[in-house]
């Protein structure tokens, strides 16, 4: 008996022994997995940004206003008054896109490639829109009607030392404009613009007449005017493919990117547009002058503020605007200058769509179509069919297929850039590529080589353009503007640009379809 026991105190002493040593060795292999999952530095002689492990895969996190955004419904704000956060400037040094990390700007860098610094033609002064006299302030001269300024109207004027110095932002944009663009490469007034319109007292609110759609007019305490178009759809709904182009919604983000896309290409020939939130109680209903207006605001069973003014399309109680509770974000225009000083002239397009349900129009049956566009004034001279080709390849890369006419200054005649204005159906379906938008090059088989050289550098990864139009879209105080899908778009949809110019290469030959229009502005700024 006595043995049996001091067997039994013996086994379970050595048992004891065991799960005490067994408990120490995982302690010790936690402890060490611990130590050899820290972080360690790869040596190498070569810069950071050029070695292979300096890439770091992140996982994309969305921007803490978008985070906190509600889309309770398509026609509604993304914006409450408790979300109301404000959104930090990208950092120029280190950018988050698509998942990855890059160092430095790409932006920057394109900015600064020879193809965006090549020489201009020299301004001269019939090249210019105004004609401004350098030493004239600016100051409201008396007219016979003053209907238009509200009473209690709070209007703030620059002021300065010389003349240009009391000229407002907007007015200083409208005097840079030339036959050749709406701003210069770089422009410095074109953030200041932007940060101007996006945070500026609004003094009254009127919705513009004429359209398919709402839009508003805001007016500033620098007398300067910007165009409005509210939020209708989400940043992630897709148009749906039953929907006929001419009755899609006008997309506020849409006008945002086609401004941002437009300058990456470096046609500038969009006025500046930038993103904000307004309160549509305190900053439309309020202190509006429109009766008509007003009288389509009312309170939603959700209590948001809802209106939706006076249209030919979607302007009813089916398709209203409404506030989270009263706040709404949407897209505001540049101005351009009155037509009464700066008269337009409407161009109806050659590529123009037949607007039915059941009619095509004469392009799309007819494949030569182009050789009859060719001896028509005036795209029978200068350069107007190319810019045309131009818009069309913009209108591609966007999904745009609402360009049924398109604007030119009357001062400076068939000489000058087609305004690309009212972009907001496009960016509606990213799955989706409409080759038939491509026609007038595809048709035609001409492109200007600047237009192409870009394109080419844009196709590049040092350059690519998902990622420069991502980085110039992180600015925006709305940010993000389009959804990764429809960044990711415009790369496919650059390739198929490429392949069709390559296709124009092997039936006509390089120089018949690349129109080097670089060796035209040499000439000019030689003169």
């Amino acid at each position: 008996m006595k043995i049996i026991r001091r067997f039994n105190f013996s086994f379970q002493r050595r048992f004891k022994l065991i799960i005490l040593s067994l408990l120490f060795l995982t302690f010790i292999m936690h402890f060490a997995l611990d130590f050899l999952s820290l972080p360690t530095t790869v040596p190498c002689s070569c810069p950071l940004e050029n070695h292979p492990r300096a890439k770091t895969h992140m996982v994309r996190k969305p921007s803490l206003a978008r985070a906190l955004q509600d889309f309770s419904g398509s026609n509604g704000s993304s914006v409450d008054g408790s979300q109301m956060v404000k959104i930090s400037e990208a950092n120029p040094k280190v950018l988050n896109m698509s998942g990855r990390r890059y160092q430095g700007s790409k932006l920057a860098s394109l900015f600064q490639h020879l193809l965006y610094n090549s020489q201009m033609p020299i301004i001269k002064k019939e090249d210019k829109l105004f004609k401004v006299n350098s030493e004239e302030r600016f100051t409201l001269k008396g007219s016979d009607s003053d209907d238009w300024i509200s009473a209690g109207m709070e209007f703030v004027l620059p002021t300065g030392e010389t003349a240009a110095d009391t000229y407002p932002t907007w007015l200083k944009f409208h005097m840079g404009i030339t036959r050749y663009a709406l701003y210069e490469r770089q422009d410095p007034l074109v953030p200041i613009l932007l940060k101007e319109m996006s945070t500026q007292r609004i003094l009254t609110s009127v919705q513009k007449p004429g359209g398919t759609q709402l839009k508003l007019l805001l007016t500033f305490p620098n007398y300067g005017q910007a165009l409005f178009k509210p939020m209708k759809q989400e940043r992630n709904q897709e148009t749906s493919p039953d929907f006929f182009y001419f009755s899609d919604f006008e997309r506020h983000n849409a006008e945002i990117a086609a401004f941002h896309l437009d300058r990456i290409l470096d046609f500038r020939r969009i006025p500046p547009v930038v993103g904000r939130v307004i309160n549509i109680t305190k900053e439309v209903r309020d202190i509006t002058t429109d009766k008509k207006l007003l009288k389509t605001f009312y309170i939603s069973p959700a209590n948001n503020v809802c209106f939706y003014g006076v249209c030919s399309y979607y302007c009813s109680t089916e398709h209203a605007l409404c506030g989270k509770p009263d706040l709404l974000e949407g897209s505001v225009a540049a101005f351009l200058p009155d037509p009464v000083l700066a008269k337009r002239k409407s161009w109806r397009s050659p590529w123009r769509r037949s607007y039915s349900k059941t009619k095509k129009a004469d392009w799309e049956n007819n494949p030569d179509y182009c050789q009859t566009v060719k001896v028509t004034p005036p795209y029978n001279e200068g350069t107007r069919l190319l810019d045309l080709i131009d818009l069309s390849i913009l209108d591609f890369f966007m999904g745009n297929q609402d360009r049924h006419h398109y604007e030119t200054f009357e001062k400076f005649g068939n000489s000058t850039f087609l305004l690309h204005l009212d972009n907001g159906r496009g960016f509606g379906r990213h799955s989706y590529d409409d080759l038939s938008i491509l026609a007038p090059l595809q048709q035609c088989c001409r492109i200007k080589k600047s237009t192409l050289q870009r394109l080419e550098l844009l196709h590049t990864e040092p350059y690519r353009l998902s990622d420069v139009m991502r980085e110039s879209l992180s600015m925006d105080p709305l940010t993000p503007i389009l959804s990764e899908p429809h960044l990711l778009a415009l790369d496919r949809r650059l390739g198929i640009i490429l392949n069709v110019v390559r296709k124009c290469f092997k039936t006509q030959g390089q120089h018949q379809v690349a129109y080097d229009d670089l060796v035209m502005l040499s000439k000019e700024t030689n003169v």
